[in-house]
């Protein structure tokens, strides 16, 4: 159960042939330039799941389906606490893994090792490598 305090966090782990959708976090707001999985903060109501495809669609343009969670792991930054729910995503039929916007793109899991993703990803990152 998340404390209070902490922020719910939906990310979509979108796996493709392969490859992991991966972008990088922009110049402003908190870890800045960091490697990222798209996702972000649930609204009011939405469940982690429903959020991480949410925000997929927002950040990259392309729309997944949640299909099992990774994760589920909390944390404390300098910016504040978070309930980081990590959630496996396969693209919708009909979704091309090459239409994407806003500077994703596709890694594989060796190149995953070579990016600097946020302290809070790390153990995600070891399962990935274990899949």
């Amino acid at each position: 159960m998340a404390t209070t305090s902490s922020t719910l966090i939906g990310v979509a782990v979108v796996r493709c042939g392969g490859r992991y959708l991966v972008g990088r976090r922009g110049p402003d707001g908190p870890l800045a330039g960091y490697d990222e999985f798209p996702g972000g903060k649930c609204r009011d109501g939405e469940s982690a799941a429903a959020c991480a495809a949410r925000e997929c669609r927002e950040e990259t343009g392309l729309e997944v389906e949640a299909v099992e969670l990774l994760l589920r792991r909390e944390f404390t930054y300098a910016h504040g606490s978070v309930d980081l729910n990590f959630w496996l995503c396969r693209l919708r039929e009909g979704q091309s893994e090459v239409t994407l916007q806003n500077g994703f793109g596709w890694v594989t899991t060796d190149e995953l090792a070579g990016l600097r993703f946020p302290e809070a990803n790390a153990p995600l990152l070891e399962l990935l490598r274990s899949l």
